[in-house]
């Protein structure tokens, strides 16, 4: 799983970046510090895995991992190519959702690009971007559609499909919010549309307002989750500067330092929780001497599908999935007592995979 991060110039994007990635991207108070996109690779924090090889002891523990890009800022004009902006929209379409970063307090001693702080016009600015360079791609799409329908009639749907959503872009919309049956939305997704792809905004505010908690206070805030909620969006607090504290830190003094300020989890917790669900993933585990290890699928997949994640092998000559639930491997304490108790299942071809699932693949190639 791949997420970019983006927002405007000096919104906190990469000071967050280098706090969940601990990736040292630079950050500093003029635009454009970030050119390159940086990559970072970062560990899913699960407690099951965690628990499991406590119990197991391997040789080798392998969590499930997000790469996470650091986008370079953008400004109006970038689908015009200006400032960084071709470059930006090239690293984007790489990724599979959109963490947009937008600042929720004032600061005059940090430079905003546009003179003041206002997370909804910030918005505004990159989504209008991205739907012009959407314009650009659905135009194209169009063209080839109609020349490809001279010869082959079946061309002229494909032309009305993207002709629709090309209104659609030109009133100021996104793709995702576009309303059309499946059939055409599985034709639109074959186009790399910027506007497609799923969204979380992280709205970095100041330590004050963080670590009280008093994000509905904050009028900025309110502001990017009334957007969202229009857009069925998450919106997730974080801040950034203080993440980066926290990242400079080991467990135990993280722990406290979250416990002094009334913080349940990190902003790394918070984001891969939101993008588990905002990209429909779960995660099912592998135990043993050898290696215990987190898998990442699709919600909905199926055993032989899941299986085909650790080998094409074991996709190939599926027999069975020998299933425990893990709150069942906890209560129990062992493999071998949920075995004992009938806690084991064998499931065939047609079981769905739930999350947390503790699986044994049966195959013969």
């Amino acid at each position: 799983m791949k997420l970019g991060i983006v927002g405007l110039p000096n919104v906190g994007k990469s000071t967050l970046f280098n706090a969940i990635t601990n990736a040292g991207a630079e950050c500093a108070n003029y635009p454009f510090c970030t050119i390159e996109p940086n990559v970072g690779t970062v560990a899913v924090p699960d407690s099951r895995l965690d628990w499991l090889s406590n119990l197991y002891h391997p040789k080798k523990t392998t969590p499930a991992v997000i790469e996470f890009v650091d986008i370079a800022g953008l400004v109006k004009g970038a689908s015009r190519g200006e400032g960084l902006g071709n470059q930006f929209l090239s690293n984007i379409r790489g990724t599979d959702a959109i963490v947009h970063v937008v600042r929720c307090f004032d600061d005059e001693n940090v430079i905003h690009v546009e003179g003041s702080t206002d997370p909804v016009r910030d918005i505004g600015i990159i989504d209008l971007e991205l739907i012009m360079a959407d314009l650009e791609m659905v135009d194209r799409r169009i063209d080839k559609a109609k020349k490809a329908a001279k010869g082959d009639k079946k061309f002229l749907h494909e032309a009305e499909v993207f002709s629709g959503l090309r209104d659609w872009l030109n009133d100021g919309n996104s793709v995702r919010s576009y309303q059309c049956g499946e059939d055409d939305r599985e034709l639109i997704a074959t186009s790399d549309l910027l506007t497609l792809k799923p969204v979380i905004y992280a709205a970095n505010l100041d330590e004050d307002a963080f670590s009280g908690g008093e994000y509905g206070e904050n009028p900025y805030y309110c502001a990017v989750q009334e957007l969202a909620d229009k857009e069925g969006a998450q919106v997730i607090p974080v801040c950034a500067s203080l993440e980066e504290e926290l990242s400079q830190m080991d467990s135990e003094e993280q722990a406290a330092f979250m416990e002094d300020l009334g913080i349940p989890e990190s902003g790394l917790d918070r984001l891969v929780k939101a993008s588990y669900t905002l990209l429909g993933l779960i995660s099912f585990l592998t135990s043993g001497e050898d290696e215990c290890r987190a898998w990442t699928i699709t919600r909905g997949t199926k055993a032989p599908q899941a299986a085909g994640k650790i080998h094409s092998d074991f996709e190939r000559g599926f027999i069975r999935a020998e299933v425990i639930a893990y709150e069942d491997m906890v209560a129990c304490g062992s493999e071998k007592t949920a075995r004992e108790k009938g806690l084991m299942r064998s499931e065939g071809k047609d079981y769905v995979v739930q999350d947390g699932d503790i699986i044994l693949f049966r195959f013969n190639v």
